[in-house]
C-alpha cells in the first residue's frame, strides 16, 4: 500500500497485522481519487473510519488543507500517526481515538470531504451518513465518499444531497453524496 501521487508520492504505508482493518485496494483508491480530484485542493477532510489513514493521507498528499482521522481502536490510531510521520504530512493532521458516533455527536467543525469506509459487516455506513446529515458538518457542495461491498445495498436518499451513480470495482462499490 502506497501513496499514489502528490507530495508523498510513492511512500509506502504501514498496514496492520491481522484482519481487523481492511485497507482500500490501490486500484479502488486510484479510481476514487480520479473521481474526486477537483474537490481535494484546499479541502478540510474527515477520514471517519481511519484504519491505516490511507484515504486522508492521499488527500493531504494531493493538497488538502487539513485532515482529521477518527478510529475507535488505539492500535489503528498509532498506525495512522506513524503513517502520517512516514509521509511527513503530520503537521496538517489530527488523529482522534473515538468511536464514530461519539465523535460525530461532539463535532464542532465542518468539512469539505468526508470519507466513510467502515467495517463492511456492520451498519456503520448508514448510521454515520444519517448522523453527518443530521448534525450538518458538511460544507455546501461538500462530498461524502462511501465505500461498501458489492452485495450491500445502499438505498439511502437524503434530502438536500445528490447521490452519484455507483462505481463498481470488483467486489467494491463507491458512491458519492454531494450536498446541494
Amino acid at each position: 500500500m502506497r501513496v499514489i501521487t502528490g507530495k508523498a508520492r510513492g511512500v509506502s504505508l504501514k498496514t496492520p497485522d491481522g484482519m481487523k482493518t481492511r485497507p482500500t485496494a490501490d486500484r479502488v483508491k486510484e479510481a476514487l481519487f480520479s473521481i474526486i480530484q477537483f474537490d481535494i485542493p484546499a479541502a478540510k477532510v474527515l477520514d471517519l473510519f481511519g484504519g491505516t489513514g490511507q484515504l486522508g493521507i492521499e488527500a493531504l498528499s494531493r493538497d488538502a488543507k487539513s485532515a482529521v482521522f477518527v478510529d475507535n481502536r488505539e492500535d489503528a490510531c498509532r498506525l495512522i500517526r506513524e503513517n502520517l510521520k512516514r509521509t511527513k504530512l503530520d503537521s496538517d493532521a489530527r488523529v482522534i481515538c473515538s468511536d464514530y458516533e461519539n465523535y460525530l455527536k461532539n463535532c464542532r467543525e465542518t468539512f469539505d470531504i468526508i470519507f466513510l469506509d467502515p467495517p463492511y459487516a456492520e451498519v456503520f455506513l448508514e448510521n454515520s451518513i444519517k448522523l453527518i446529515t443530521e448534525i450538518d458538518i458538511l460544507q455546501t457542495s461538500g462530498i461524502i465518499v462511501t465505500e461498501r461491498p458489492a452485495e450491500k445495498e445502499l438505498l439511502l436518499e437524503i434530502p438536500g444531497y445528490s447521490r452519484s451513480k455507483d462505481y463498481r470495482y470488483g467486489k467494491t462499490i463507491l458512491a458519492i453524496y454531494r450536498k446541494d
